[in-house]
């Protein structure tokens, strides 16, 4: 039995479903009894059509339960007629499944878990491991989800850019438990950008793999975090590089330049650059000029004052940094490097303790717990 091709074709079988009317949660169920089927009859008797036959059999459990259930009357129009069997259609579904799971009335995460759950097919207990929490608790989030899109008919066109900020949560939890999200949040961007003709698409796409290009070199031997500028850079992988900034340069081509394109080029000129010190820090600056024009955000403008402190020397990277609002997420921890490289590591040491005293993360507290012991550690002058 081939688990893989199942899992690649149970999306679009669902997705088929809930577009004839068939509700989510029910329609999930009658998926997972054609899959038990297909578990039981393809050894012996394997389906030229294994998407068509998924289809019908999953159709007909739906509506055999349609018709047992005591709502019947509610649901006529649902069971007047039954699909003849035969090939499925070309279409691919699976796109508005993906709005289906990034809907407007969900939680970002009850969006992560459902896409995860429907479109990723992964199962309860991977999800839950992955996010560290009891199975119990994901099954829950999940059902919730389920009943809360159970009305929502397929018959309009999704938000692109819900999806794809609901893809991108899943690429940044990274790896944990048995399941690889980061792998998982490209595999599922890839099947998006096959189904939709859009330049973000193509721009997250790249984002995600410049990003995950630089993963072997993000932590040492001992687990701890290797900052950027001190990455084994040979460690990189030059292939998902490649692709990233192939993939990259398609899309900006076609000039409709959105937040992922601009985010996806920042990481493509760290990529480009032999060593740290050849980073080309002004053309990043300008492309957080970009970011901060098309998104406003705190965060973009934060992250511009440090490639200002690069481009143009700590001192003004300081003044950019000073117009931003200090409670904002990483602002301390900024401050304290723009501080070291101007030189007043007393000051430095004082700020990257704060900083690993407001660190959620304990591999980040680590960090910058190291940092200030290191400069505390120094001889003063």
């Amino acid at each position: 039995m081939d688990e893989v091709l199942l899992r690649r074709l149970t999306p679009g079988v669902l997705a088929v479903l809930v577009r004839r009317g068939a509700d989510f949660a029910a329609a999930e169920d009658a998926v997972q009894d054609a899959l038990v089927e297909a578990v039981r009859s393809w050894p012996d008797d394997p389906p030229r059509d294994p998407r068509g036959w998924l289809v019908t059999v999953a159709w007909r459990k739906f509506l055999d339960r349609a018709r047992s259930d005591t709502a019947r009357r509610r649901r006529e129009h649902l069971v007047e007629e039954e699909p003849a069997p035969g090939p499925a259609p070309a279409a691919d579904d699976t796109l508005q499944l993906y709005f289906l799971c990034a809907h407007p009335s969900l939680s970002p995460s009850s969006a992560v878990a459902l896409t995860l759950r429907a479109v990723g097919g992964l199962t309860t207990r991977q999800i839950a491991a992955a996010y560290l929490v009891p199975e119990a608790t994901m099954a829950q989030r999940i059902s919730r989800a389920k009943r809360t899109v159970s009305g929502v008919r397929l018959d309009r066109p999704g938000d692109v850019a819900t999806v794809l900020r609901v893809l991108y949560l899943v690429f940044n939890e990274g790896y944990s438990g048995d399941v690889d999200l980061a792998a998982e949040a490209i595999r599922l961007t890839r099947h998006l950008a096959a189904a939709v003709d859009h330049p973000e698409v193509a721009g997250l796409l790249a984002l995600m793999l410049l990003h995950h290009a630089r993963r072997p070199a993000r932590t040492a031997p001992d687990g701890s975090l290797v900052p950027l500028a001190e990455q084994d850079r040979s460690r990189w992988d030059t292939g998902a590089i490649a692709e990233g900034v192939a993939v990259l340069q398609a899309a900006l081509a076609r000039d409709r330049l959105g937040e992922f394109q601009a985010q996806a080029a920042v990481a493509a000129l760290h990529a480009d650059a032999p060593t740290a010190g050849e980073t080309d820090w002004p053309q990043i600056v300008e492309w957080y000029d970009e970011l901060v024009r098309l998104t406003g955000s705190p965060v973009v403008r934060l992250n511009r004052a440090v490639a200002v402190g690069e481009a143009d020397g700590p001192r003004a990277g300081l003044a950019a940094l000073a117009e931003l609002d200090p409670a904002l997420p990483r602002h301390t921890a900024a401050a304290a490097y723009l501080h070291e490289r101007d030189g007043d590591l007393a000051k430095a040491a004082r700020l990257y303790a704060e900083a690993a005293h407001k660190a959620s993360d304990l591999a980040e507290r680590d960090h910058l717990t190291r940092r200030a012991a290191r400069l505390n550690a120094r001889p003063r002058r």
